[in-house]
Formats: C-alpha cells, structure tokens, sequence
C-alpha cells in the first residue's frame, strides 16, 4: 500500500495564472511558499522558505482565479507529481508539482464587535459541501427535520440515547 497526500498551509507568492482549455476546462497555478522558524544554537532565530508549485483543475481553478491574490493564505490538500521534460538545448528537466484536490481560503476576520471578543479566522472554502445549521436537524438522507421532532440535544446522555425515546421513535 501507497500514499501520495500533501497538506499544506502557506501564502501565495504570485496572483494565479489560469488557462482555459478545449471544452472551457481551466487550469490555475501559482507558486506557495511554506516557512518554519527555529533558533539555532547560538540563538538566533532562522527562518527557512519552501516554495510549492500549486495546480488546479476545473471548478476548483476558477474559484481561485476569483478569490486567490499575491498574499493570501492557503490551505491545500493535493498530491505531489513530478513531470520532466527537455529544454531547448536538449538537457532533462523536472518539476514537481502540487496537484490540489482541496483549497480552503484563510483570512482573517475583522476585529469582533460583541462582548470584546478577540478576531479569530474564518475560512472560506473551495471545492467543499456546504454546511448550513438550523433549527432542526438532518436525516441521514440530508432531508430537514422540523424542529419539534428533532432529538432534544440539550438533554442527550453519555450512554448514546436521548431521554424519553429509544433508538426506533429517532427521526434518522
């Protein structure tokens, strides 16, 4: 068994090129650099930079296109392909690439204005379901359950069952 996954969270060095091909697919790519920072043994902080080349397919190249600029903070979850080529004085090339399933989009939110409550980050997200809460509560089907025939979450024991009903009177 084999795994090729790469997860990173990084800023974006340059604005995202994107290029349409036959039949409107897009293609978006853009360099990621990734830093860490330590201390050495005679105390001085170094900072040491990866740069990641970035590829997006489809949907998820077009979103970028739209909502990635020079700066903005990224997480991308993808797989590492390496490709060659020859130059034109004939000697073998190779990159290495980034090919992005997932991209979420990290900004920082403005400063709250309730209860004095520090800015924390909000996520936007590409190329993930969207997730809305109400009220109610969803069926395993995805379907809305009213609120009156919801499981009463406040009153949910350890055990795994809800007060007052069994596990065949749940509505999922």
């Amino acid at each position: 068994m084999s795994i090729n996954k790469v997860i990173l969270v990084g800023n974006v060095g340059k604005e995202p090129v994107v290029r349409y091909f036959d039949k409107g697919v897009a293609k978006a790519t853009f360099p990621l650099a990734t830093s860490e920072t330590y201390t050495n043994q005679q105390g001085e902080t170094i900072t040491s930079t990866e740069w990641h080349n970035i590829v997006l397919w489809r949907s998820l190249a077009e979103v970028a296109e739209k909502t990635v600029k020079k700066g903005t903070q990224v997480y991308i979850v993808g797989k590492i392909k390496t490709r060659s080529y020859v130059d034109k004085d004939g000697v073998n090339k190779y990159i290495t690439e980034i090919l992005a399933d997932t991209m979420l989009v990290l900004e920082k939110k403005q400063p709250s204005t309730g209860y004095g409550a520090p800015a924390d980050q909000s996520v936007n997200q590409a190329n993930e379901p969207t997730v809305s809460y109400n009220s109610g509560a969803k069926s395993a089907s995805g379907k809305d359950i009213p609120a009156e025939k919801a499981p009463d979450i406040e009153n949910f024991q350890t055990g795994g069952s809800f007060q007052g009903q069994n596990e065949d009177d749940l509505p999922f």
